[in-house]
C-alpha cells in the first residue's frame, strides 16, 4: 500500500461491489482539480467475487475496457482496498525525530494489527503530536494481508498497467468529502454508506477514528422487501425515491427501517463519544453523508434528529471542476464516487 502520497502521473480506480468507477484528475489541491477522463461500468457480483484465474482475467479485460473507452493512457493506476480487506488504527509513539520513530513503527507494528507480520503489508502515515500529548505523536497504520494485495496487482498488471498505490476505502473516501471550510477547531464525522456496509471516518485534521459499520443498503432493501412484502427491486425503488417520507406510502418505508436506522444512529454517537473521551477539547461539528446515505431522501434530517450533530449531504465533487456534459453524464451515479475522486485526488508530493 502508499498511503496518501506520492504516484505521480495516474489515474483512480475503485472497485465497487457492484460497479468500476475510474477517475483521472489534472491539476492539485493549491490549484483546484480538474475532471479529465471518467469511466462508470457495471459489473455483476458473480465477476467480481470470482477468484478463479478465468474470473480475475475477466475483470482485468473489463478494467483495460473501461480505460480504453475513457480515454485514460496512462498505465499507472491508484485502486482502493475494501475496507473489509485491510485494519486501521491510530496509534501513538513517543515524539522524536523522524528517523527514529520511523524505527519504532517498523519494528513494533505487529503489536498493532490483528495478523501475523509476515502475512500483513503494512504502511503508516505520521500524523503529527497529538492533540492532548505534544509527547506523543499519532500515527495512522493499515495493513492488509498479502495475499489479497499481491491478487490484486496481478489483476491489473496482468492487463499492462502498473499498480503504484493501493489505499483503504475509508482513507480515500475521507479525503473526497471533508469539506474545504472544516476549521482546525471542529472535526467531522463522515460516512460512506454501501451497498453491504458502511465505512465511517472522524476527521480533525486527519482521520483521527477509522471504522467499519456492518450493514448497508441492501439490508434497508431487504427489511423493507420483508416488511411491506413485495420485491426487493421494488423495495429499493421505494427506499430510493421516497426515503424515509413519512406522508408517502402511508409512511411505511420509514416505519420498516425505523429500527433498523436507530441501531445505525447509535452507531455514530458512540463513535462519536468515543473520539471526544479521546479528545475532549474537540468538537464533533457535523455528519457528512456520502454513498446512498447522500441519496436517500430524509436520511440527514434522520440522523441529525437521532445523533443532535448537524448532518449534510456530503459532496465529493466539491474540489473538481466538471464540465455541463461531464455533469449529464454522472447525474446518476455521482454521489457513488466518493472514493475513486479521493484516489484520484492523492497528493503527488510527501
Amino acid at each position: 500500500m502508499s498511503l496518501g502520497y506520492g504516484v505521480g502521473d495516474f489515474f483512480a480506480l475503485d472497485i465497487g461491489t457492484d460497479a468500476l468507477r475510474m477517475v483521472q484528475l489534472s491539476g492539485s489541491i493549491r490549484t483546484g482539480w480538474v475532471l479529465e477522463r471518467f469511466a462508470y461500468v457495471p459489473v455483476s457480483r458473480q465477476v467480481l467475487q470470482d477468484s478463479s484465474d478465468a474470473g480475475k482475467r475477466r475483470l482485468g479485460e473489463t478494467i483495460k475496457s473501461a480505460a480504453d473507452q475513457a480515454g485514460i493512457h496512462t498505465k499507472n493506476i491508484a485502486m482502493n482496498m475494501p475496507s473489509s480487506k485491510t485494519f486501521t488504527t491510530i496509534i501513538e509513539i513517543p515524539t522524536g525525530d523522524r528517523r527514529s520513530m520511523e524505527k519504532v513503527i517498523k519494528y513494533h507494528a505487529d503489536q498493532y494489527i490483528p495478523m501475523p507480520i509476515d502475512d500483513a503489508k503494512v504502511d503508516s502515515v505520521i500524523l503529527g503530536p497529538s492533540p492532548n500529548d505534544p509527547k506523543v505523536t499519532e500515527v495512522l497504520l493499515s495493513c492488509t494481508a498479502v495475499q489479497y494485495a499481491e491478487e490484486r496487482m496481478e489483476i491489473v498488471e496482468g492487463m499492462g498497467f502498473n499498480l503504484v498505490a493501493q489505499e483503504p476505502d475509508s482513507l480515500a473516501m475521507s479525503r473526497a468529502l471533508t469539506p474545504p471550510t472544516a476549521s482546525t477547531i471542529d472535526a467531522r464525522l463522515i460516512i460512506d454508506f454501501g451497498e453491504d456496509s458502511s465505512d465511517l471516518s472522524i476527521v480533525f485534521g486527519a482521520p483521527r477514528l477509522v471504522r467499519m459499520l456492518p450493514g448497508g443498503l441492501a439490508v434497508l432493501v431487504r427489511t423493507v422487501a420483508n416488511s411491506l412484502n413485495v420485491k426487493e427491486s421494488q423495495a429499493r425503488q421505494f427506499i430510493l425515491k421516497f426515503g424515509l417520507a413519512q406522508d408517502k406510502l402511508d409512511g411505511q418505508v420509514f416505519k420498516a427501517l425505523d429500527q433498523t436506522l436507530e441501531n445505525f444512529a447509535a452507531e455514530l454517537t458512540k463513535s462519536i463519544r468515543f473520539f471526544q473521551t479521546k479528545y475532549p477539547t474537540v468538537k464533533v461539528g457535523g455528519i457528512v453523508l456520502s454513498g446512498f446515505a447522500g441519496v436517500i431522501p430524509f436520511m440527514a434530517e434522520y440522523l441529525e434528529a437521532k445523533t443532535g450533530v448537524h448532518t449534510e449531504q456530503g459532496n465529493p465533487w466539491q474540489m473538481v471542476r466538471v464540465t455541463q456534459q461531464q455533469q449529464q453524464a454522472l447525474s446518476q451515479v455521482a454521489a457513488e464516487f466518493s472514493v475513486v475522486i479521493g484516489l484520484a485526488e492523492r497528493s503527488n508530493s510527501r
